[in-house]
C-alpha cells in the first residue's frame, strides 16, 4: 500500500512539473526508509526513476502534439486571413478533423461584402461557422453519388447497368453502351456543358433535351467532366425511387445523418442572412454562351432566343444556371446548400466505413467499390487523382471534390483526417470580366499544411 501510494504521489508531482519539490520529497523518504531496509531503498529508486521517465515522456508527447496542432492552426489562419485581408476572397469557413478531434473549425471574413454593383456594404455580414453555402458541384457527391451508393446497397441498381434500363431514350444506337459507371466517372461522352435553359424550362424538358443531344466524345474513351451526366443520374434516382430528387435525398440521406441544414432551395426554410452570397447574377455563364473562346458554341443556340439572366446578388438561389433556370433549383449536378458541420457528418460516415455510430448506413463493400480508382485515376463520383489541387500528392486512397462557388472536401483515410473548406469566391465578381478568383492554390496550400501535420 505504501509503495503504491508513493508511486501515485510521485506521478502526480511529475505531471504538475513541480520538479524540485519532488526531488526534495524523495530525498527525505530515501533517508528515512534506508534506516530500515536497503531493499526498500533500491526498489524506490528504480520505481521512482521509471515514474520520472514515464511522466516526462507523456508530457513531452502531449506538448509535441499540442505544438503540431498550434502550428497547423496558425498556418491555416495565416493563409485564409491573408486572402481575406487582401480582398482576394470575401470569407471562408473551414473544418479540419482527425478521428474525433476537431483540429480547427473557424469562420473568416464575410458572408456578403459587396452589392450587385460591387460597392462595399455599409455593414458587411460576418461569416459564421453555421453559414450555409451553395456547395455547387459538391452536390454531385453529397447528394447524387451518395444516393446511387444507397441504391446499389439495396440492390436497386448496379453500376454496370446500361443507362437505358432506367432511361429508355438512352437505348438509341449512339447511347446504348453508356452505363451508370460511365456517368459516375464522366466517361459517357456527353457534352461537358450545355445551356439547357435556352431550350428547356422544366425538369422533364431538361431530361428530354439531354436524351436528344448527340454525344460529344466516344463512350469510355476519356474522362470529360460533365454536368449533364449527373443530371441524368438525378433522373435515374427519381425513376427508381418514385420520388422527386430533393425528397429522396432528404428522407434517405439528410434526415438519417442529421444534416438538418442541407437542402435544395433553402429560402423556403431560411433567411438570406443565414446564407453566404455568391455571384452578381450569372456573368460567367453569360460569357460561356457569348464568348466563342470558351468553346461552348452550338449552332442551334441563338443568343437572342432567351434573356432570363438574373441581375442581383445571389443569396439562397443556386448559382448554377441550368439548375436554376431549367430545373427550378433541384438537379443532380448542382443545387444543394449546406454547412461545414453538415458536410462533416457525411464525411464522418464515409471515414467510419459507412457507419453512423454503430448503425451501418452504407455497406463497407459499396464504399470501397466507389473509392477504387479507375484507369483515369478517379473513383465513382469522387476525385482521387493526386494531381488534383484539392488532394495534391495525398497518400493512396485520398479522395475529394470541388464546387465552382469555391467549396471543397478533401479526405485522407490513411490518416483519418479530413478538410472541408467553403469559400464564397464569386462575391468578389469576375477579374477583368473573364473569370472568378482561382482558389485552387488556397486549397493546395491548406492540404499541404494538413499533410505536414499528419506525418
Amino acid at each position: 500500500m505504501l509503495f503504491g501510494s508513493l508511486k501515485v504521489a510521485t506521478c502526480a508531482i511529475d505531471a504538475t512539473n513541480r520538479f524540485w519539490h519532488s526531488v526534495m520529497s524523495r530525498k527525505f523518504i530515501f533517508a528515512y526508509l534506508s534506516l530500515f531496509s536497503p531493499l526498500i531503498m533500491s526498489f524506490l529508486k528504480k520505481s521512482t526513476l521509471a515514474a520520472i521517465i514515464l511522466g516526462f515522456s507523456l508530457t513531452a508527447k502531449s506538448t509535441f502534439a499540442q505544438n503540431k496542432k498550434a502550428v497547423l492552426v496558425h498556418t491555416i489562419d495565416s493563409i485564409l486571413n491573408i486572402q481575406v485581408n487582401s480582398d482576394k476572397i470575401p470569407g471562408a469557413v473551414i473544418e479540419v478533423k482527425q478521428g474525433d478531434d476537431v483540429l480547427l473549425k473557424q469562420a473568416y471574413g464575410y458572408a456578403q461584402k459587396y452589392d450587385y454593383e460591387h460597392r462595399l456594404l455599409a455593414k458587411p455580414d460576418a461569416m459564421t461557422v453555421g453559414t450555409m453555402f451553395d456547395i455547387a458541384s459538391l452536390t454531385k457527391m453529397v447528394g447524387t453519388t451518395t444516393s446511387i451508393m444507397l441504391l446499389v446497397d439495396r440492390g436497386q441498381v448496379h453500376v454496370n447497368d446500361p443507362v437505358s434500363k432506367y432511361v429508355p431514350a438512352f437505348g438509341s444506337p449512339d447511347k446504348a453502351s453508356i452505363t451508370i459507371r460511365n456517368l459516375l466517372t464522366h466517361t459517357a461522352g456527353l457534352y461537358e456543358w450545355y445551356p439547357m435553359y435556352y431550350r428547356a424550362s422544366s425538369k422533364q424538358e431538361t431530361f428530354k433535351l439531354i436524351d436528344e443531344l448527340p454525344l460529344a466524345f466516344p463512350v469510355g474513351a476519356a474522362r470529360h467532366y460533365s454536368d449533364l451526366g449527373f443530371t441524368v443520374l438525378g433522373e435515374i434516382i427519381e425513376n427508381i425511387s418514385g420520388l422527386p430528387l430533393d425528397q429522396f435525398e432528404e428522407q434517405n440521406i439528410f434526415i438519417p445523418l442529421g444534416m438538418s441544414h442541407t437542402m435544395f432551395n433553402p429560402l423556403t426554410k431560411h433567411k438570406p442572412s443565414e446564407i453566404a452570397a455568391t455571384g452578381p447574377g450569372n456573368p460567367y455563364e453569360h460569357r460561356m454562351v457569348y464568348d466563342p473562346s470558351m468553346g461552348f458554341q452550338f449552332k442551334e443556340i441563338k443568343h437572342d432566343q432567351w434573356n432570363g439572366w438574373r441581375h442581383s446578388v445571389l443569396r439562397g438561389e443556386v448559382d448554377d444556371g441550368n439548375a436554376w433556370y431549367a430545373e427550378k433549383g433541384v438537379a443532380g449536378a448542382a443545387g444543394l446548400f449546406s454547412t461545414v458541420e453538415d458536410l462533416q457528418k457525411l464525411v464522418d460516415m464515409l471515414m467510419n466505413h459507412g457507419k453512423i455510430g454503430s448503425k451501418q448506413f452504407i455497406s463497407e463493400q459499396t464504399i470501397q467499390a466507389f473509392l477504387t480508382k479507375d484507369k483515369f485515376k478517379n473513383g465513382l463520383g469522387w476525385m482521387m487523382d493526386p494531381e488534383n489541387p484539392v488532394i495534391r500528392n495525398g497518400p493512396e486512397g485520398s479522395f475529394g471534390h470541388t464546387g465552382f462557388t469555391g467549396t471543397s472536401i478533401a479526405v485522407i483515410p490513411s490518416q483519418n483526417i479530413s478538410v472541408i473548406l467553403l469559400i464564397n469566391r464569386e462575391q468578389m465578381g469576375m477579374i477583368d470580366d473573364k473569370a472568378y478568383y482561382n482558389v485552387s492554390p488556397i486549397r493546395a496550400e491548406i492540404f499541404k499544411a494538413v499533410m505536414r501535420y499528419s506525418e
